[in-house]
């Protein structure tokens, strides 16, 4: 079900990410919390502390935050002075690398299109697990070309969904590990689950669903349109 508040969607998240560890100690997971006006710091902090606190998969593996830049990385030691050892950025992290490859669980906080070549780097020299949190590693501006399907095709392919909470226009998307990808429409009294996708479905299969036996209609067609044109910004 969706959650109440922010605080619930992070207790959600920090059970789906668990479960995910579980089935697969090596993966490659993500978190999206795609709220908008998110100070995403804070949330990122309990989560760290809340994931080092919990026992099943972490076991005795080390965990890393890894933040974009050296002043994320900074503001974050100063933050929380009891994960500062943990708190490192992608260059930093490529130093500590050119010794021998990483392991543990790496936690890496919203890589962009503009770090895809370290990220992937970084990636590729990890033997443990790999979760990313609101992560922007598709941009729009790649598009259609040989580069972003090499892309989609390669480093891409791996990542799978632990837990995303999207709100949309008049509807919201959530995933919670191991569970499906469940599309919710608001209605006057709240949201209503409308349907359940195996796969992430896209604009025009969210848009079926929430038509229901209806139709799309014009106005439904121009929402698909929206929020197809949305996905490639996000």
């Amino acid at each position: 079900m969706l959650p109440a508040d922010l605080r619930a969607a992070e207790a959600q998240a920090l059970a789906a990410v668990i479960a995910a560890l579980g089935a697969e100690p090596k993966g490659r997971w993500t978190v999206d919390w795609r709220f908008e006006g998110l100070r995403l710091l804070p949330v990122v902090l309990r989560f760290s502390e809340a994931l080092l606190g919990s026992a099943g998969p972490m076991g005795d593996q080390a965990l890393k935050v890894l933040f974009p830049d050296a002043g994320a990385s900074a503001l974050a030691k100063r933050d929380a002075p009891d994960l500062a050892p943990l708190c490192s950025d992608l260059r930093g992290h490529m130093r500590v690398q050119s010794d021998g490859p990483s392991r543990g669980v790496l936690l890496a906080i919203g890589p962009s299109q503009t770090d895809y070549e370290d990220f992937e780097s970084v990636c590729g020299q990890h033997l443990g697990a790999v979760v990313v949190i609101n992560g922007a590693l598709e941009d729009a501006a790649v598009g259609i070309g040989s580069v972003a399907r090499q892309r989609r095709r390669g480093f891409l392919s791996q990542w799978q969904a632990a837990y995303s909470l999207i709100p949309l226009d008049g509807s919201a998307l959530r995933r919670a590990f191991p569970g499906s990808w469940e599309l919710y429409r608001q209605d006057t009294d709240g949201y209503r689950l409308v349907e359940s996708f195996e796969q992430k479905p896209d604009a025009e299969q969210q848009g079926l669903a929430l038509a229901g036996g209806d139709g799309l209609g014009v106005g439904g067609n121009l929402k698909m349109v929206d929020a197809f044109i949305e996905g490639l910004r996000s």
